[in-house]
């Protein structure tokens, strides 16, 4: 693989394509930036910057895959998640291609008033089928759809119970609900059961949780959570983002992998952006769930709708996943072939059947030398620190999908492998 020439940093080079103004000139915007998380961000970037470590949002020129090319320069890439290699897929392409011929590239309205088109009903009715539930809804974002959920369900007298890992969108969600917020240790149901007894008194009590971590690669305990939460008469939702399409026999998700009845969850959330390829978000779960929050839903009801082309390609992309089942054993292939060449490489991986193979680091720093020296040498993994994860667990995320080649997974473990720790 041809080593591209490293990044250029001089002063023309860097406020336009990769950091952008890092200096305050105007009296008004240093007091607005006046927090001590403007602080730590500008120094630490200022820091990047002259160590010439910074390789985050490089523009990409066309579309994502395994192959990118960046300021006319080839590199692998190992840090996308999609999953099942859909974007570039040319059913799903043409799908949003004659959306926005038919329908237009905007939806000119919020879903309750006039931005519901038939694409719309189509994707939610697919969606419910794909993953066993009566009805779902879909929305902007995977984000969005932890926002229109959670403050709708409980509030100011209610209690969330969070796993230690859930995603910042759920976290979010709770702070906005005003609902008291507890953490429990990661994949631990005994600690979830402690925290549910200790809560007996609190009569709404929500737990959460992710069904695939996005930054470990794991996946949540579920039958074990749910029996837990049945004991303790808790409602439970739990995040399908990087679950969908990726865990289950047929990609159905964390429900299917385990073999339980979608049902028996009474919430599910999740993002039309990972494994099917598209952009949005979606809430599933029952009927009434789903009328409820057609009209409580704050992010719902003062939303725009999810664009046509978004909302066609994601129903293209469901109808691939049943059409094309290779597409999930590819990625499972290759997922299990870039950790056991990591792990030859003395890398110490957990076993999870999930395309997430988080490379830890330790230090911040260390994982952006990393990222930097991988970038010099044509790859392009992604660094990432706190907050996105815990402080003093920085990482390479890096993902494994259904369009690499084993060439590319191959070329990617030697690139690793000429790290050593410090």
């Amino acid at each position: 693989m041809a080593s591209p020439a490293p990044l250029q940093t001089d002063s023309q080079e860097r406020p336009s394509t990769v950091l952008g103004g890092l200096e305050p000139s105007e009296r008004c915007e240093r007091a607005l930036l006046d927090l001590p998380a403007a602080e730590r961000w500008f120094r630490l970037l200022r820091f990047g910057r002259e160590e010439d470590l910074y390789t985050g949002q490089q523009p990409l020129e066309g579309r994502t895959g395994p192959r990118i090319r960046i300021r006319g320069r080839p590199y692998l890439s190992l840090s996308s998640y999609d999953y099942l290699g859909l974007i570039g897929h040319p059913e799903v392409e043409e799908a949003a291609i004659a959306a926005i011929r038919r329908y237009g590239p905007g939806s000119g309205g919020v879903r309750l008033l006039t931005g519901t088109n038939e694409l719309h009903c189509a994707l939610e009715r697919e969606l419910a089928q794909f993953m066993g539930s009566e009805a779902a809804l879909v929305l902007g974002s995977g984000y969005t759809a932890n926002l229109v959920v959670v403050p709708a369900l409980v509030g100011p007298r209610d209690v969330i119970i969070a796993d230690a890992l859930a995603h910042r969108s759920l976290l979010d969600a709770a702070r906005l609900s005003r609902a008291r917020l507890r953490r429990c240790r990661h994949n631990d149901p005994a600690a979830l059961d402690r925290a549910l007894a200790e809560e007996a008194a609190t009569p709404r009590r929500l737990v959460i949780v992710d069904g695939v971590y996005s930054m470990e690669g794991d996946i949540a305990p579920l039958p074990d959570i749910l029996a837990v939460c049945r004991r303790h008469r808790a409602f439970l939702l739990v995040d399908e983002a990087h679950a969908l399409g990726t865990i289950g026999p047929t990609g159905r998700g964390t429900a299917a992998h385990f073999g339980i009845d979608p049902g028996e969850v009474d919430v599910w959330t999740g993002s039309l952006s990972k494994a099917l390829g598209a952009q949005g978000g979606y809430v599933a779960g029952s009927a009434r769930l789903i009328t409820y929050l057609q009209h409580e839903g704050a992010p719902y009801v003062f939303s725009g709708a999810l664009c046509p082309a978004s909302t066609a390609a994601a129903l293209e992309g469901l109808s691939v996943i049943r059409r094309e089942p290779l597409r999930l054993e590819r990625m499972r292939l290759r997922a299990a072939q870039l950790r056991s060449g990591l792990r030859r490489s003395g890398h110490a991986l957990s076993e999870w059947p999930t395309p997430i193979v988080p490379l830890l680091v330790g230090h911040e720093m260390e994982a952006y030398r990393l990222a930097r020296q991988l970038f010099t040498a044509g790859v392009l993994a992604t660094a990432v620190t706190h907050p996105a994860v815990p402080a003093g667990r920085a990482r390479l995320r890096l993902c494994a999908t259904a369009a690499h080649s084993a060439r590319d997974i191959s070329e990617g473990v030697a690139a690793i492998a000429t790290w050593s720790r410090p």
